[in-house]
């Protein structure tokens, strides 16, 4: 049986969880309010279907939580001073080149980032651009439609050293 995969970013990687727009949808019909009851609930739900090592759970949980608090349009506020890049595109292999780079030129300059990957349909549409892969850094659209170079995606990045 094959399941729809979301990504979540826990402790700064891009994790696939299998099922996650369902089981959100379903927390959402839950109306839970609590915070703790929610992290129990989603890790509840998440597991049947996906690995969570127990050294990670506190981690999952919050991504977890993070990742519902977006769906029901909630604003999640980053860690300050976090750097947060998004790559906005289906998963295709100008994405996927897009946040190699990206990474890549993170660890270069050995700056800590939240790098999440935005392959929602609906959530790419809010951004009102017309073409991806888009790359939006610290809230900025820096590019759209294609892949920039790695030089320019550094001198962007250096922005923030």
């Amino acid at each position: 049986m094959s399941q729809d995969l979301g990504y979540i970013d826990v402790g700064g990687k891009s994790v696939a969880i299998a099922g996650l727009e369902i089981i959100l949808a379903e927390m959402i019909s839950l109306q839970i309010v609590e915070e703790k009851q929610l992290k129990t609930e989603l890790l509840r739900r998440v597991r049947p279907n996906n690995y969570i090592p127990a050294s990670a759970e506190k981690e999952y949980a919050e991504a977890l939580l993070r990742e519902y608090k977006k769906t029901i349009g909630q604003d999640v506020s980053e860690q300050p001073g976090e750097l947060t890049i998004k790559i906005l595109g289906p998963g295709c292999a100008s994405c996927e080149r897009l946040a190699s780079e990206v990474r890549s030129v993170l660890a270069k300059l050995q700056l800590p980032a939240s790098v999440e990957h935005v392959r929602d349909p609906v959530a790419i549409a809010r951004y009102g651009l017309l073409a991806t892969p888009a790359l939006i850094i610290a809230g900025q659209v820096r590019a759209s439609g294609g892949v920039p170079s790695r030089e320019k995606i550094k001198k962007w990045l250096e922005e923030f050293c």
